[in-house]
């Protein structure tokens, strides 16, 4: 009696470990599994919840020595189109483009977006010519943990960035904290708002202060109505056209019927039609900056 009860307490333990050990490969192939699923619609997970603070200090560093400014990239952060399920996308080459050619000049970029944290990358936004830069940690690690608009500070930047993608149409044209973001970089820092593609549609509602819209007046580009699918699910989500609503503010809109780079300068508003237009938006944004600078003190910037 003795013996078996001797015997029986090591028996117990051991299939208590094993027992354990099984629950372990279940945990850590679910576990597996999630992170498996989470990839499958984006490239950049969001911001874990908590990291506000930390997000601010790791994005917006103090310019480098000779730096000659900080550019300020508004990306959108919806994942879906409206309010359906159909994913939704920023322009990865977008970014990439007009990062490299504003890096390349000297300036420092800075992102941000409306939720803040990270931005969707789906894999249909990734082209070839950009695909190996999802291995960047530099960039990468500023898309996934892009201020929120309440942790910029406007008086930093001598331009913004509005990157396109097919969610550019949601969340960014209506945020009111970008939107004044923008205007005091353009009316007090006298500094340039530039976009590309569908980002055109974050300046359509931009006011000057005295009350018009920054648009009127401006030769503007950007993605036409008319170059969408729009037979396609997505396009019915849409809440405004871009074309259209710069017209009715008073914008003179122009679009080329080709995949050719096309842009718009007019004076400190730069705009481009396409994807392929983000480098020579970028390259018009530094031209307009050295011009600006270049000028006498007391000189006014165009407007």
């Amino acid at each position: 009696m003795h013996t078996f009860r001797f015997i029986r307490l090591p028996l117990l333990l051991l299939l208590s470990a094993w027992l354990g050990g099984i629950s372990d490969v279940h945990a850590g192939n679910a576990a597996a599994g999630d992170v498996a699923a989470s990839r499958t619609l984006t490239r950049v997970p969001a911001a874990p919840a908590g990291a506000v603070q930390s997000v601010a200090k790791a994005v917006i560093q103090p310019a480098d020595h000779g730096s000659q400014g900080r550019i300020l990239f508004i990306l959108a952060s919806s994942r879906v189109h409206g309010t359906s399920l159909l994913p939704a996308s920023i322009s990865f080459g977008e970014v990439v483009h007009a990062w490299d050619t504003f890096q390349a000049a000297g300036y420092a970029v800075d992102f941000v977006s409306p939720d803040g944290g990270g931005v969707p990358i789906l894999d249909e936004y990734v082209s070839e010519d950009v695909a190996s830069r999802v291995e960047d940690e530099n960039l990468m690690s500023g898309l996934r943990n892009t201020a929120k608009p309440e942790q910029v500070d406007p008086g930093r930047y001598r331009a913004v960035y509005y990157v396109g993608g097919s969610n550019a149409i949601y969340g960014v044209p209506e945020h009111p904290v970008l939107q004044n973001i923008a205007m005091q970089v353009y009316e007090r820092n006298g500094g340039v708002i530039s976009a590309v593609c569908h980002g055109t549609a974050g300046i359509v509602n931009l006011k000057l202060s005295g009350g018009p819209n920054l648009v009127a007046g401006k030769r503007i580009t950007g993605f036409p109505e008319e170059h969408e699918r729009q037979d396609a699910a997505y396009f019915k989500e849409f809440p405004f056209l871009i074309r259209k609503t710069v017209e009715a503010r008073g914008g003179v809109f122009h679009a080329l019927d080709s995949e050719a780079p096309y842009i718009e300068i007019d004076g400190r508003v730069v705009t481009g039609q396409n994807y392929a237009s983000a480098k020579p938006v970028a390259e018009a944004v530094v031209d307009v900056l050295r011009t600006l600078s270049s000028q006498q003190p007391g000189s006014s910037a165009e407007g």
